[in-house]
Protein backbone atom coordinates (compact mmCIF):
# COMPACT_ATOMS: atom_id res chain seq x y z
CA UNK A 1 0.00 0.00 0.00
CA UNK A 2 1.48 2.90 -0.90
CA UNK A 3 2.36 5.81 2.09
CA UNK A 4 -0.45 8.36 0.48
CA UNK A 5 -3.14 5.67 0.51
CA UNK A 6 -2.05 4.82 3.73
CA UNK A 7 -1.80 8.26 5.64
CA UNK A 8 -5.48 8.40 4.31
CA UNK A 9 -6.44 5.27 5.92
CA UNK A 10 -5.12 6.28 9.70
CA UNK A 11 -7.57 8.76 10.79
CA UNK A 12 -10.60 6.15 9.76
CA UNK A 13 -8.03 3.31 11.34
CA UNK A 14 -8.40 5.23 14.72
CA UNK A 15 -12.05 5.08 14.74
CA UNK A 16 -12.14 1.71 14.41
CA UNK A 17 -13.37 -0.70 17.43
CA UNK A 18 -10.22 -2.58 17.64
CA UNK A 19 -7.51 0.91 17.02
CA UNK A 20 -9.60 3.64 18.77
CA UNK A 21 -7.02 5.73 21.22
CA UNK A 22 -4.16 4.60 19.37
CA UNK A 23 -1.48 6.92 18.23
CA UNK A 24 -1.23 7.91 14.50
CA UNK A 25 2.40 6.39 15.39
CA UNK A 26 2.09 3.00 16.66
CA UNK A 27 -0.54 2.87 13.23
CA UNK A 28 2.27 3.31 10.59
CA UNK A 29 4.26 0.40 12.22
CA UNK A 30 1.51 -1.87 10.69
CA UNK A 31 1.58 0.30 6.74
CA UNK A 32 4.50 -2.42 5.73
CA UNK A 33 2.16 -5.39 7.29
CA UNK A 34 -1.55 -4.26 5.63
CA UNK A 35 -2.95 -4.86 2.89
CA UNK A 36 -6.13 -3.59 1.10
CA UNK A 37 -8.18 -6.11 -0.34
CA UNK A 38 -11.46 -6.12 -2.27
CA UNK A 39 -14.13 -9.25 -2.31
CA UNK A 40 -17.41 -9.80 -4.43
CA UNK A 41 -20.92 -10.21 -2.81
CA UNK A 42 -21.72 -13.76 -0.87
CA UNK A 43 -17.57 -15.00 -0.83
CA UNK A 44 -17.03 -16.82 2.89
CA UNK A 45 -13.76 -14.35 4.26
CA UNK A 46 -13.61 -16.52 7.09
CA UNK A 47 -14.52 -20.13 7.98
CA UNK A 48 -14.25 -23.12 9.89
CA UNK A 49 -12.62 -25.13 7.74
CA UNK A 50 -9.44 -22.97 6.93
CA UNK A 51 -7.00 -21.71 9.41
CA UNK A 52 -6.77 -17.65 9.73
CA UNK A 53 -3.69 -15.43 10.32
CA UNK A 54 -5.33 -12.17 9.72
CA UNK A 55 -6.94 -9.71 11.43
CA UNK A 56 -9.26 -7.61 9.22
CA UNK A 57 -10.74 -4.50 9.25
CA UNK A 58 -14.51 -3.70 6.96
CA UNK A 59 -13.77 -0.21 5.53
CA UNK A 60 -16.89 -0.37 3.08
CA UNK A 61 -19.76 -2.71 2.50
CA UNK A 62 -21.49 -5.29 4.98
CA UNK A 63 -20.44 -8.64 6.04
CA UNK A 64 -22.84 -11.68 8.35
CA UNK A 65 -21.55 -14.08 10.60
CA UNK A 66 -23.41 -17.72 10.68
CA UNK A 67 -22.89 -21.01 12.03
CA UNK A 68 -23.39 -22.54 8.68
CA UNK A 69 -22.83 -20.78 5.13
CA UNK A 70 -26.73 -21.44 4.20
CA UNK A 71 -28.18 -20.08 7.51
CA UNK A 72 -30.17 -17.31 7.06
CA UNK A 73 -30.54 -15.44 10.14
CA UNK A 74 -26.77 -14.54 11.47
CA UNK A 75 -25.56 -14.20 14.71
CA UNK A 76 -24.65 -10.81 13.87
CA UNK A 77 -24.35 -8.28 11.20
CA UNK A 78 -20.47 -6.42 10.40
CA UNK A 79 -20.76 -2.74 9.85
CA UNK A 80 -17.68 -0.58 8.61
CA UNK A 81 -15.43 0.44 11.55
CA UNK A 82 -15.86 -3.69 13.13
CA UNK A 83 -12.74 -6.50 12.73
CA UNK A 84 -13.19 -10.12 12.37
CA UNK A 85 -10.65 -12.72 12.54
CA UNK A 86 -9.24 -11.73 16.06
CA UNK A 87 -10.25 -14.82 17.86
CA UNK A 88 -9.05 -17.14 15.75
CA UNK A 89 -5.62 -15.61 14.88
CA UNK A 90 -5.39 -15.00 19.26
CA UNK A 91 -5.30 -18.17 20.07
CA UNK A 92 -4.03 -20.13 16.57
CA UNK A 93 -6.97 -22.44 16.09
CA UNK A 94 -9.66 -21.91 12.95
CA UNK A 95 -12.49 -19.74 13.20
CA UNK A 96 -15.36 -20.80 14.87
CA UNK A 97 -18.17 -19.20 12.79
CA UNK A 98 -18.50 -18.19 8.68
CA UNK A 99 -17.67 -14.57 7.39
CA UNK A 100 -19.85 -13.58 4.58
CA UNK A 101 -20.12 -10.64 2.22
CA UNK A 102 -23.40 -9.21 1.72
CA UNK A 103 -22.24 -7.31 -0.77
CA UNK A 104 -19.14 -6.07 -1.98
CA UNK A 105 -16.71 -5.26 0.52
CA UNK A 106 -13.57 -3.43 0.96
CA UNK A 107 -11.31 -4.70 4.07
CA UNK A 108 -7.75 -4.00 5.73
CA UNK A 109 -6.31 -7.23 6.01
CA UNK A 110 -3.64 -7.30 9.19
CA UNK A 111 -0.81 -9.54 9.06
CA UNK A 112 -0.43 -11.47 12.53
CA UNK A 113 3.34 -11.24 12.99
CA UNK A 114 2.84 -7.31 12.94
CA UNK A 115 -0.15 -7.09 15.38
CA UNK A 116 1.66 -9.31 17.77
CA UNK A 117 4.62 -6.44 18.01
CA UNK A 118 1.81 -4.24 18.24
CA UNK A 119 0.09 -5.62 21.00
CA UNK A 120 3.11 -5.77 23.48
CA UNK A 121 3.43 -2.25 22.82
CA UNK A 122 0.26 -0.65 23.55
CA UNK A 123 -1.68 -1.15 26.26
CA UNK A 124 -3.99 0.60 24.81
CA UNK A 125 -4.75 -2.09 21.73
CA UNK A 126 -5.08 -4.85 24.52
CA UNK A 127 -7.73 -3.04 26.35
CA UNK A 128 -9.47 -2.49 23.11
CA UNK A 129 -8.98 -6.06 22.10
CA UNK A 130 -10.20 -7.29 25.56
CA UNK A 131 -13.55 -5.27 25.06
CA UNK A 132 -14.01 -6.74 21.70
CA UNK A 133 -13.84 -9.74 23.18
CA UNK A 134 -16.04 -9.33 25.78
CA UNK A 135 -18.46 -8.25 23.89
CA UNK A 136 -18.22 -10.89 21.54
CA UNK A 137 -18.57 -13.80 24.58
CA UNK A 138 -21.65 -11.66 25.90
CA UNK A 139 -22.91 -12.40 22.07
CA UNK A 140 -22.05 -15.67 22.10
CA UNK A 141 -23.93 -16.12 25.46
CA UNK A 142 -26.88 -14.46 24.24
CA UNK A 143 -27.20 -16.71 20.93
CA UNK A 144 -26.64 -19.70 23.19
CA UNK A 145 -29.47 -18.84 25.98
CA UNK A 146 -32.05 -17.59 22.85
CA UNK A 147 -31.06 -21.27 20.94
CA UNK A 148 -31.73 -22.92 23.95
CA UNK A 149 -35.28 -21.25 24.89
CA UNK A 150 -36.09 -21.50 21.55
CA UNK A 151 -35.22 -25.59 21.72
CA UNK A 152 -37.52 -25.64 24.94
CA UNK A 153 -40.75 -22.89 23.96
CA UNK A 154 -43.29 -24.06 21.37
CA UNK A 155 -43.70 -21.22 19.18
CA UNK A 156 -47.05 -20.66 18.44
CA UNK A 157 -48.44 -20.45 22.23
CA UNK A 158 -45.04 -19.74 24.05
CA UNK A 159 -45.67 -22.23 26.15
CA UNK A 160 -42.85 -25.08 27.05
CA UNK A 161 -42.90 -28.14 24.66
CA UNK A 162 -42.46 -31.89 25.00
CA UNK A 163 -38.76 -31.79 25.25
CA UNK A 164 -38.92 -29.55 27.80
CA UNK A 165 -41.65 -31.17 29.89
CA UNK A 166 -39.25 -34.09 29.82
CA UNK A 167 -37.02 -32.38 31.91
CA UNK A 168 -39.72 -31.15 34.33
CA UNK A 169 -40.87 -34.16 34.99
CA UNK A 170 -37.55 -35.38 36.23
CA UNK A 171 -36.89 -33.31 38.62
CA UNK A 172 -40.68 -33.07 39.68
CA UNK A 173 -41.38 -36.52 39.93
CA UNK A 174 -38.05 -36.96 41.34
CA UNK A 175 -38.73 -33.90 44.36
CA UNK A 176 -42.21 -34.72 44.87
CA UNK A 177 -41.20 -38.77 45.60
CA UNK A 178 -38.38 -38.19 48.22
CA UNK A 179 -40.84 -35.70 50.15
CA UNK A 180 -43.69 -38.17 49.60
CA UNK A 181 -45.72 -35.10 48.13
CA UNK A 182 -48.40 -35.73 45.49
CA UNK A 183 -48.09 -34.92 41.73
CA UNK A 184 -50.75 -35.13 39.60
CA UNK A 185 -50.71 -34.45 35.26
CA UNK A 186 -54.15 -32.86 33.63
CA UNK A 187 -54.08 -33.31 30.23
CA UNK A 188 -56.03 -31.32 27.82
CA UNK A 189 -57.54 -31.54 24.52
CA UNK A 190 -59.46 -29.38 22.91
CA UNK A 191 -63.04 -30.35 21.22
CA UNK A 192 -63.99 -30.87 17.92
CA UNK A 193 -60.65 -28.76 16.54
CA UNK A 194 -60.80 -29.85 13.13
CA UNK A 195 -63.94 -28.77 12.57
CA UNK A 196 -63.41 -25.48 14.36
CA UNK A 197 -60.34 -25.29 11.33
CA UNK A 198 -62.80 -26.43 8.84
CA UNK A 199 -65.04 -24.01 9.67
CA UNK A 200 -63.17 -20.76 10.75
CA UNK A 201 -59.61 -21.48 8.97
CA UNK A 202 -56.17 -22.39 10.42
CA UNK A 203 -55.26 -19.45 11.24
CA UNK A 204 -58.17 -18.72 13.34
CA UNK A 205 -57.42 -22.21 15.08
CA UNK A 206 -54.08 -20.92 15.78
CA UNK A 207 -55.62 -17.95 17.58
CA UNK A 208 -58.13 -20.57 19.50
CA UNK A 209 -55.12 -22.65 20.85
CA UNK A 210 -53.33 -19.14 22.12
CA UNK A 211 -56.79 -18.46 23.86
CA UNK A 212 -56.45 -21.75 25.53
CA UNK A 213 -52.71 -21.09 26.06
CA UNK A 214 -53.59 -17.62 27.95
CA UNK A 215 -55.66 -18.65 29.70
CA UNK A 216 -53.98 -21.82 31.15
CA UNK A 217 -51.28 -19.31 32.09
CA UNK A 218 -53.55 -16.74 34.24
CA UNK A 219 -55.42 -19.97 35.80
CA UNK A 220 -52.63 -21.62 37.31
CA UNK A 221 -49.97 -21.27 39.70
CA UNK A 222 -46.32 -19.72 38.79
CA UNK A 223 -45.64 -23.43 40.25
CA UNK A 224 -47.56 -25.69 37.95
CA UNK A 225 -46.04 -26.52 34.13
CA UNK A 226 -47.64 -26.04 31.06
CA UNK A 227 -46.75 -27.37 27.57
CA UNK A 228 -48.07 -28.05 24.48
CA UNK A 229 -47.83 -31.33 24.09
CA UNK A 230 -48.78 -31.93 20.30
CA UNK A 231 -51.57 -30.31 18.19
CA UNK A 232 -54.61 -29.50 20.03
CA UNK A 233 -53.36 -31.29 23.12
CA UNK A 234 -51.77 -29.46 26.43
CA UNK A 235 -50.22 -31.15 29.19
CA UNK A 236 -50.16 -29.67 32.84
CA UNK A 237 -48.24 -31.13 36.10
CA UNK A 238 -49.40 -30.06 39.53
CA UNK A 239 -47.10 -30.54 41.94
CA UNK A 240 -48.53 -31.06 45.66
CA UNK A 241 -52.00 -31.06 44.91
CA UNK A 242 -54.21 -33.64 45.99
CA UNK A 243 -56.31 -35.52 43.68
CA UNK A 244 -59.55 -33.29 45.38
CA UNK A 245 -57.57 -30.07 44.80
CA UNK A 246 -56.19 -30.94 41.11
CA UNK A 247 -60.07 -32.18 40.25
CA UNK A 248 -61.00 -28.71 41.51
CA UNK A 249 -58.12 -26.86 39.24
CA UNK A 250 -59.22 -28.78 36.39
CA UNK A 251 -62.64 -28.22 36.23
CA UNK A 252 -62.10 -24.71 37.07
CA UNK A 253 -60.05 -24.38 34.07
CA UNK A 254 -62.52 -26.01 31.75
CA UNK A 255 -65.41 -23.67 33.12
CA UNK A 256 -63.33 -21.01 32.45
CA UNK A 257 -62.76 -22.32 28.96
CA UNK A 258 -66.72 -23.00 28.45
CA UNK A 259 -67.36 -19.06 29.51
CA UNK A 260 -64.99 -17.56 27.15
CA UNK A 261 -67.98 -18.13 24.13
CA UNK A 262 -66.20 -15.43 21.82
CA UNK A 263 -62.80 -13.66 21.96
CA UNK A 264 -60.73 -10.90 19.67
CA UNK A 265 -57.99 -11.22 17.56
CA UNK A 266 -56.38 -9.51 14.73
CA UNK A 267 -58.83 -11.79 12.52
CA UNK A 268 -62.00 -9.98 14.24
CA UNK A 269 -64.05 -11.57 16.92
CA UNK A 270 -63.69 -15.75 17.12
CA UNK A 271 -66.26 -18.38 18.79
CA UNK A 272 -64.61 -19.93 21.77
CA UNK A 273 -63.43 -23.28 22.37
CA UNK A 274 -64.34 -25.61 24.65
CA UNK A 275 -62.14 -28.92 26.57
CA UNK A 276 -62.23 -32.16 27.63
CA UNK A 277 -59.61 -32.90 30.48
CA UNK A 278 -58.33 -36.45 31.56
CA UNK A 279 -56.53 -36.08 34.91
CA UNK A 280 -54.00 -38.87 36.79
CA UNK A 281 -51.96 -39.00 39.91
CA UNK A 282 -48.68 -40.34 39.56
CA UNK A 283 -47.46 -43.73 41.08
CA UNK A 284 -44.15 -44.93 42.49
CA UNK A 285 -41.79 -45.76 39.15
CA UNK A 286 -44.06 -44.05 37.09
CA UNK A 287 -42.74 -42.47 33.92
CA UNK A 288 -44.09 -39.38 32.11
CA UNK A 289 -45.49 -41.61 29.49
CA UNK A 290 -47.11 -44.31 31.45
CA UNK A 291 -48.59 -41.18 33.77
CA UNK A 292 -49.88 -39.77 30.56
CA UNK A 293 -51.00 -42.30 29.17
CA UNK A 294 -53.79 -42.71 32.22
CA UNK A 295 -54.60 -39.50 32.07
CA UNK A 296 -55.19 -40.03 28.44
CA UNK A 297 -57.49 -42.99 28.78
CA UNK A 298 -58.96 -40.40 31.37
CA UNK A 299 -59.60 -38.31 28.71
CA UNK A 300 -61.01 -40.77 26.63
CA UNK A 301 -63.53 -41.64 28.96
CA UNK A 302 -64.51 -37.30 29.11
CA UNK A 303 -64.69 -37.61 25.04
CA UNK A 304 -66.67 -40.34 25.14
CA UNK A 305 -69.08 -38.98 27.66
CA UNK A 306 -69.90 -36.09 25.32
CA UNK A 307 -66.59 -33.86 25.15
CA UNK A 308 -66.54 -30.44 27.58
CA UNK A 309 -66.24 -32.40 31.01
CA UNK A 310 -63.53 -33.71 33.21
CA UNK A 311 -62.74 -37.07 33.99
CA UNK A 312 -60.01 -39.02 36.52
CA UNK A 313 -58.40 -41.94 35.89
Amino acid sequence: MSCANWETLLAQLQQTEVFQGLSMGALRTLSAHTEAITIAGNTSLLSPSKANHYLYILLQGEMRVVHGPSESVPIAILKPGSCCGELSWLEEQNPCAYVISNGTCELLRLDQGALNDLIQASPQLCLNLLRLLSARLRLSNQSLQNSERHANIDSLTGLFNRRRLEDIYERESGRCGYDNLPLNLLILDVDFFKDYNDQHGHIAGDFALMLVADILRRELRPTDSIARFGGEEFVILLPELSARESTSVGKRLRKRLASTTEFHCPMGTLPGVTASIGIAQMRTGDSLISLISRADRALYRAKEGGRNRLCRA
